[in-house]
């Protein structure tokens, strides 16, 4: 059973995201890889605002546990994300790569 973090309320969007931007950090500074993420979300986040401000937009999907902050059309918890997965996967390739160059 997962545990009830709509505690949070309309935070809840808002702690997940800092939650999993924490891991996200931690795994690009242990490999060394912030400027690389960087990158990456500097070349994806215009693709991503325009992707998730259309599905907004249009009813695909809707977000209930959210501070209900927008920022240039989207909830600002939307813009958290769009960092926070490429540098979360970044960070999770970069660990699995280093570690793989090592064991050779």
């Amino acid at each position: 059973m997962l545990p009830d973090i709509g505690v949070f309320g309309p935070y809840t969007y808002l702690v997940t995201e800092f939650l999993w931007g924490t891991v996200a950090l931690v795994l690009l500074y242990r490999a060394d890889a912030l400027r690389m993420a960087a990158r990456t979300i500097v070349a994806l986040y215009p693709i991503a605002y325009v992707w998730d401000w259309y599905t907004l937009t249009v009813g695909v999907f809707a977000i209930r546990l959210r501070t209900g902050v927008d920022l240039l059309g989207i909830p600002i918890e939307e813009h958290i994300f769009i960092v926070v997965v490429p540098a979360l996967v970044v960070g999770l390739h970069e660990t699995l790569h280093r570690r793989d160059s090592h064991e050779i």
